[in-house]
């Protein structure tokens, strides 16, 4: 196995010189080399940090081959990147980000825990509030998981090429125990030098689930009703189910203790309000292509841990038993 630029293995002592003698810099993983991970992969390699994407066919080839081209808003560049499909050859790295869809979660989580078993930092960014705890719940030793989320548009355009849509590039991570921690300090400090706008975070549970109000209010609606979230503000009844599906996502994650501050609801809704019409969440694109969704882990869960605290949640229950059928014809 070889490391464009350098043309050596991937075990521990053949990493890039530069990962062994700068502290600042870090042996990095990326467990699912798509639109957000190749993405910060690429980012962070140009950024002077060792990075090795898993990743597989001819995805896998082309990482070997060329390197990774990212582009973005502001340009293109090639990063020089490890690659390989086989977790074992990842060696001991300090982080390991997990970048996968929610419903492909359990296929990377024997990368992780190996990875963890061998001193990672596992950093999940995945929709949902509950990806951090599934990792634990499958194995992984919880003492080396973090919470975290990025909000970004990414996404593969084919084989070694990857695209951030978006102007904006965020990540945030945080004990999942709450409080600010040297290490989690030390990732929102490499992701800012790869050009995210991150930060660590004191209560990433209300992070979570500020997210989650957002993004599981818009798959809804704009799953439901097939369409981007321009004609849905602008439908009589369009507005009032917007308003319901994100005051369910709040009133379940107030019940279960989440500190979300007295604003969240008129500012979410003002931030939705500024969308172009044509904003269609990723989830619509999902559900369009007929391919698996995150249902489970937006509206999904939102209905579950309601009934779970007692708390009605109409639209999200509706969501998901409607968006949930599997399609046999």
């Amino acid at each position: 196995m070889r490391v464009l630029g350098g043309g050596v293995g991937l075990a521990q002592s053949r990493w890039p010189r530069q990962s062994r003698t700068m502290l600042s810099l870090m042996r990095i993983a990326i467990l699912g080399a798509g639109g957000v991970g190749g993405y910060y992969g690429g980012a962070l390699a140009r950024a002077g940090h060792a990075v090795a994407l898993l990743a597989r066919g001819a995805h896998l080839e082309a990482l070997r081959g060329r390197g990774l081209e990212v582009r973005t808003p502001e340009g293109t560049f090639t990063a020089a990147v490890a690659a390989t499909d086989e977790p074992r050859e990842l060696g001991q790295v300090e982080l390991a980000v997990v970048a996968v869809k929610s419903y492909s979660l359990p296929e990377i989580v024997p990368a992780a825990r190996l990875l963890a078993e061998r001193g990672a930092v596992i950093l999940p960014l995945l929709n949902g509030v509950e990806a951090a705890d599934r990792l634990v719940a499958q194995g992984v030793p919880g003492d080396r998981v973090l919470g975290g989320l990025t909000e970004i548009s990414a996404a593969r355009l084919g084989p070694g090429v990857v695209e951030r849509r978006s102007a904006f590039q965020r990540v945030v991570v945080g004990e999942r125990a709450g409080g600010v921690s040297e290490r989690a300090e030390r990732i929102a400090a490499a992701f800012r030098e790869a050009g995210a706008d991150a930060r660590a975070s004191a209560d990433i549970t209300a992070d979570l689930w500020r997210k989650l109000a957002f993004i599981a209010t818009m798959s809804a609606a704009c799953g439901l009703a097939r369409s981007p979230i321009g004609p849905i503000r602008k439908a009589p009844l369009g507005h009032l189910l917007i308003e319901r599906a994100l005051h369910e996502v709040v009133a379940v994650a107030r019940s279960r203790g989440v500190a979300l501050p007295e604003d969240v609801e008129p500012k979410i809704l003002g931030f939705i309000d500024t969308l172009p019409d044509s904003m269609r969440p990723s989830f619509l694109l999902d559900l369009e292509s007929g391919g698996p969704t995150e249902i489970d882990d937006l509206s999904g869960a939102v209905s579950r841990l309601g009934r779970e605290a007692g708390v009605e949640t109409p639209v999200h229950d509706v969501a998901t038993a409607a968006l949930g059928v599997v399609r046999t014809v």
